[in-house]
Formats: structure tokens, C-alpha cells, sequence
């Protein structure tokens, strides 16, 4: 698979979240190739919050809803209340995003790695962009 990526990916930052081990070897494999660079990947839910409070740049998240069986709505909180863009992925669909989150990007698990890059390139795009 090969993707260029463009001026306003080159240096764009992008917080991993998902804590199955071969999943996010994927992801962040499909991420990379798309020009973006991966914080983490992050399997707790704690420690995606630490790095969030901490300070930890970045530009956008992808992140799975379910951390080691724990919820990560409460990292989806803080990403919104930080304006910081996310989308999620995940094998339960939209349906499993409430309010104030049910408009977020969602992509339904299996997905390809083109999508996933498209995904995150319209999260990062600026307003009024395709």
C-alpha cells in the first residue's frame, strides 16, 4: 500500500487508542504510511488521559470505545472539551456513541487502511475543506 501523503498531513500528530495488540499494530502501521505521526498506541484508558493532561502534543485521536474493558468515553470528554478532533473505531457502530459524542467519525470495524487515512485526513482538514 503506498500513500503520499500531503502538506497539511506532513506533520500532523495523531493519538492511537486501542488495546489489542495486533489491531493497533495496523493502525498505526496504516497511520504511518499515511504520512501522520502515531503517539502511542495507548491500551488504558488512564494512561490516555495522562498523556492528554500531561501536555502530550498532538492533533487528532483515533481511538477504539472499549480500553482493556473499560469505557473511553471519559477520554472522548476530555478530547472534546479540549476541542482536540477524534474519530473511533469500532465493531459496535455508531450506535454505541451517546450525547454530547454522536457526531463524531465513526468507523465500523473491519475497515481498510485507505479508509482509515481518508478518515483522518477529513478530521484534519480545515473547515470548509473536502
Amino acid at each position: 500500500m503506498t500513500m503520499d501523503p500531503t502538506p497539511s498531513q506532513g506533520s500532523a500528530r495523531v493519538l492511537l487508542l486501542e488495546d489489542e495488540m495486533l489491531v493497533s499494530m495496523i493502525l498505526e502501521d496504516a497511520l504511518e504510511l499515511g504520512g501522520y505521526e502515531v503517539v502511542g498506541p495507548v491500551a488504558k484508558v488512564d494512561h490516555a488521559l495522562s498523556l492528554i493532561r500531561d501536555g502530550e502534543p498532538f492533533d487528532a485521536a483515533v481511538m477504539d470505545l472499549n480500553l482493556g474493558g473499560h469505557s473511553a468515553i471519559p477520554v472522548a470528554d476530555v478530547l472534546a472539551d479540549r476541542r482536540i478532533p477524534f474519530l473511533v473505531v469500532t465493531g459496535y457502530g455508531g450506535a454505541a456513541l451517546a450525547p454530547p459524542h454522536q457526531d463524531v467519525p465513526v468507523l465500523a470495524k473491519p475497515f481498510s487502511p485507505s479508509e482509515l487515512i481518508a478518515a483522518v485526513h477529513r478530521l484534519l482538514a480545515p473547515e470548509g475543506a473536502a
